[in-house]
C-alpha cells in the first residue's frame, strides 16, 4: 500500500510539472494571440458602438451611438452588394476550385516520370504574390490583352474585344476565374496528401470485386477523402469571404460596386473615410459569418466521428 501511495504521489507530481511546462512553453504564443487577436477584437466590439474616427477631430468628439452603425449596414448599398458578392463568389468558386483541385491531384498522383514538374507548375501560382498575379491578369484582361486576342482568334473575329474590368456583368466572373486559377494548386496539394494516405489494399479489393476505375473513384476514393474534402471546402469558403487583394488591385470594388466585397468595403470605410466605428461594425459582422462557417465545419466533423 505504501508503494502504491508513493507511486501515485510521483505520478501526480510529474503531471503537475508537465502541466507547468506546457503552460510555460505555450505562454509566448498565448501572449501574442491575446495581444494581436483577442484585444483588437474586443476593441473592435467596443468601437462598433461609437462614432470613433481614425484621426481625432475636436469638432467631432467620440460618442456612444448604440446600434446605429449596425442599423446603418442595412441601408449601405455597397456593404450589401459586397456581402452578396461574397456569397456569390463562395457558391461559384468553392465547388469549381475544389473539383479542379481534386482532378489535378488525381492527375499528378500517377506514378509516371516527370510528375514533380507538373506538381510544381500547378502549385507555382500559389507561391506567387497575389498583388503580382492581379497586376499580370489586369494586363491580360485589357481590351488589347492576350485574353481578348485569343477569343478573337478562335472566333475568327466574331467575338470581342471585351472590357472585362469595366463591364459590370463581366468584372466579377473575371475575378473569379483569376482566383480559381491562383488557388487551385493549394487545394491540389491537400488532396494529393489525402490520396497518398489511402491504403492500396482498398483498390486491390475493389479490383478483385470487379469494380471499374469510375466505381473505384466513387466508392473508394471519395469516401476516403471525406475529411480532406470537408477541410478544403470550409477553408476555401472562409478565404472566399476574405476576398480582398485581387479586387483592390484590379478594380477597387468598381465599376458601380459590381466587384465590391465585405473586406474591401471595410478597408475603404476604415482607412479611406476614416470611420473606424462603422468599419468595426462591419468587421464584427464578418467575424460572425466566419464563425458560422466554422460551426458548420465542426458539425460535419462531429457527424463524421459518430459515423466512424
Amino acid at each position: 500500500m505504501a508503494d502504491d501511495s508513493s507511486t501515485e504521489t510521483r505520478v501526480s507530481i510529474n503531471q503537475k510539472k508537465n502541466a507547468q511546462l506546457a503552460w510555460l512553453f505555450s505562454s509566448p504564443a498565448l501572449l501574442l494571440l491575446t495581444l494581436f487577436l483577442a484585444v483588437p477584437f474586443l476593441m473592435a466590439v467596443g468601437l462598433s458602438f461609437t462614432n470613433q474616427r481614425l484621426v481625432p477631430n475636436p469638432n467631432l468628439p467620440t460618442q456612444f451611438v448604440g446600434l446605429r452603425n449596425y442599423l446603418r449596414l442595412l441601408e449601405d448599398d455597397a456593404f450589401l452588394r459586397g456581402l452578396l458578392n461574397n456569397f456569390y463568389f463562395a457558391i461559384v468558386v468553392v465547388p469549381v476550385q475544389t473539383g479542379l483541385a481534386l482532378f489535378l491531384a488525381i492527375l499528378v498522383n500517377q506514378k509516371l516520370k516527370g510528375m514533380n514538374v507538373f506538381r510544381t507548375i500547378y502549385f507555382s501560382p500559389v507561391v506567387t504574390t497575389m498583388v503580382v498575379v492581379a497586376i499580370v491578369w489586369t494586363f491580360l484582361y485589357n481590351p488589347d490583352g492576350l485574353i481578348n486576342t485569343f477569343i478573337q482568334t478562335i472566333s475568327f473575329g466574331q467575338l470581342g474585344p471585351y472590357d472585362w474590368l469595366q463591364n459590370t456583368k463581366l468584372v466579377f466572373p473575371a475575378i473569379m476565374l483569376l482566383s480559381i486559377w491562383q488557388g487551385a494548386g493549394f487545394q491540389m496539394v491537400i488532396f494529393l496528401a489525402g490520396l497518398q494516405d489511402i491504403p492500396d489494399y482498398l483498390y486491390e479489393a475493389a479490383e478483385v470485386d470487379g469494380a471499374t476505375r469510375l466505381q473505384q473513384f466513387f466508392y473508394v476514393t471519395l469516401p476516403q477523402l471525406r475529411n480532406t474534402t470537408i477541410f478544403v471546402v470550409v477553408s476555401t469558403t472562409i478565404l472566399a469571404f476574405k476576398l480582398f487583394t485581387q479586387v483592390e488591385v484590379m478594380t477597387k470594388g468598381g465599376p458601380q460596386n459590381a466587384s465590391m466585397t465585405t473586406i474591401v468595403r471595410l478597408v475603404h470605410v476604415g482607412w479611406g473615410n476614416l470611420r473606424v466605428g462603422y468599419a468595426s461594425a462591419i468587421s464584427i459582422v464578418f467575424f460572425i459569418i466566419v464563425l458560422g462557417v466554422s460551426l458548420i465545419q465542426r458539425r460535419f466533423l462531429q457527424e463524421r466521428r459518430e459515423v466512424a
